[in-house]
């Protein structure tokens, strides 16, 4: 079914949500390229996570709103992030046009970043193709790869952020974290929608290699 003006009905739901959502009228005027920003403001005003931080990967990046926020909030550090999608440029960032899986990829970000990540920002989530087991699996599997990135790169004491789904991450992986991180944390922060199943992780108090 399409409306008078050619959308599907589900587009032209989407398109009322988004502009009676006060989140993405905020982001308009605050200069932020998404309402993902506030979640990420959220969470760090619930965990203090940017203060102090150096050396931040953002996982992810497009459209960049998180990298906004990182900038605004610790101005001096090195922020380098990553998405298989073309992001427009944001001062002081360092953008790779890559697929995180590669090869490659890890260490590019390391050499781009100049040094170990104090702080690991994953927002990545795979393309969906309607199958809801599908997706979460997809998901997850890159939820994996970002914390075994972060496990390997992360300065001790570092903080590793991630988006999850279905109301966290899975016992299995939950578990890895806390066996690397001193806490590992829950949280949706206002801004992620009510109806939406994504929640985050957040794993402070990195121990270090040793303790893998």
């Amino acid at each position: 079914m399409r409306t008078a003006r050619g959308r599907t009905a589900q587009s032209q739901r989407w398109l009322e949500r988004q502009l009676n959502d006060p989140y993405v009228k905020r982001a308009r005027a605050d200069g932020y390229r998404s309402r993902a920003a506030y979640k990420l403001t959220e969470l760090d005003e619930k965990f203090a996570f940017l203060k102090g931080a150096k050396h931040v990967v953002d996982l992810g990046i497009a459209p960049g709103g998180w990298a906004q926020v990182v900038r605004r909030t610790i101005p001096r550090a090195s922020v380098v992030g990553i998405d298989l999608l073309p992001v427009d440029p944001i001062d002081g960032v360092t953008i790779l046009q890559m697929d995180f899986m590669a090869d490659v990829a890890p260490a590019q970000l390391i050499a781009e970043l100049g040094g170990a990540p104090d702080l690991v920002l994953s927002d990545m989530a795979a393309n969906t193709v309607g199958h809801p087991q599908t997706d979460a699996l997809r998901t997850m599997a890159l939820v994996e790869a970002a914390l075994a990135f972060a496990i390997d790169m992360l300065e001790p004491g570092g903080t590793f952020v991630s988006k999850v789904f279905a109301g966290g991450a899975d016992s299995a992986l939950v578990a890895e974290m806390k066996r690397n991180f001193a806490t590992v944390k829950h949280a949706k922060p206002p801004a992620s929608r009510k109806g939406s199943v994504e929640w985050f992780v957040v794993a402070q108090g990195f121990k270090g290699r040793a303790a893998e």
